[in-house]
C-alpha cells in the first residue's frame, strides 16, 4: 500500500515526469499536493496501469488534489539543453505553476536540480511508494498522451495515437521511411529498428 507522502511536517508536492525516452514530442512533468487523508483506490505508478485506468483516475486526482500542475518542455528545448536537464526544467515549471507553494518536494528518480531553496528528496521508484508521486506520474503521462494524440492527427504515418512518440520498431521504421516530422527530437538517434528494443506502452 502506498503512503500518502514522504514526510508529514511540511506541505509536500510529489513530482514526476513522462516522455524522457520518446523520439518525438515534449517531456512532461506534474507536481501534485494531496490532502493528508487522501486515498484513491487503484492509484499507483502510471506504468503499472492501463490507459483506461489512468484516464479514470486523472479527473479524480485533479478534482481532489489541494493543488496540481502539469508543464512541458518541447522537442526544440530538449535538443538545446539535453533530455535530463529538460526533465528537471519541466518539473520546475510544474512546481512554479502550483496554486499552493510547497515547502518540500518528493521527486521520483535518483537525480534532481534543486528548485529555489525548497528542500527535496529523490526517491527511486517513488511513483510506486507514495500517492502524491503516483498522482503526478498519472497526470504527467495522461496530459502528454493527450497532446501526442492530438499532434498525431496531422502526422498519421508515425502512429502517435498508439505509440505516443516512444521508439517502437514501427515508429523507427516510419522515421527511416518518411524522415523526421517537425516534432521529432533531432538529438535522439534513430538506429536500425532491427537492433532496437521496443518501448510499446499501453
Amino acid at each position: 500500500m502506498l503512503l500518502n507522502c514522504y514526510q508529514q511536517e511540511h506541505i509536500e508536492a510529489g513530482c514526476d515526469e513522462a516522455g524522457r525516452g520518446c523520439l518525438a514530442g515534449p517531456v512532461s512533468a506534474a507536481a501534485v499536493i494531496l490532502p493528508k487523508d487522501f486515498y484513491l483506490e487503484g492509484l499507483n505508478d502510471s506504468k503499472k496501469l492501463s490507459h483506461q485506468q489512468r484516464e479514470k483516475l486523472r479527473p479524480i486526482i485533479e478534482k481532489e488534489a489541494l493543488a496540481w500542475a502539469v508543464a512541458f518542455v518541447d522537442h526544440e528545448e530538449i535538443d538545446q539543453i539535453n533530455i535530463l536537464n529538460a526533465s528537471f526544467l519541466a518539473m520546475h515549471r510544474a512546481i512554479e505553476k502550483l496554486a499552493i507553494a510547497p515547502c518540500y518536494l518528493a521527486i521520483d528518480g535518483n537525480r534532481f536540480k534543486p528548485f529555489a531553496k525548497v528542500p527535496h528528496s529523490c526517491i527511486i521508484k517513488g511513483d510506486g511508494k507514495y500517492l502524491n508521486i503516483a498522482a503526478a506520474s498519472i497526470l504527467a503521462k495522461t496530459h502528454r498522451d493527450e497532446l501526442m494524440t492530438n499532434l498525431g492527427v496531422d502526422y498519421p504515418h508515425y502512429n502517435w495515437q498508439q505509440n505516443k512518440g516512444y521508439p517502437t520498431i514501427a515508429h523507427r521504421n516510419a522515421v527511416i521511411e518518411m524522415g523526421l516530422s517537425p516534432f521529432h527530437r533531432k538529438s535522439f538517434n534513430v538506429s536500425d529498428p532491427q537492433l532496437a528494443l521496443s518501448f510499446e506502452e499501453n
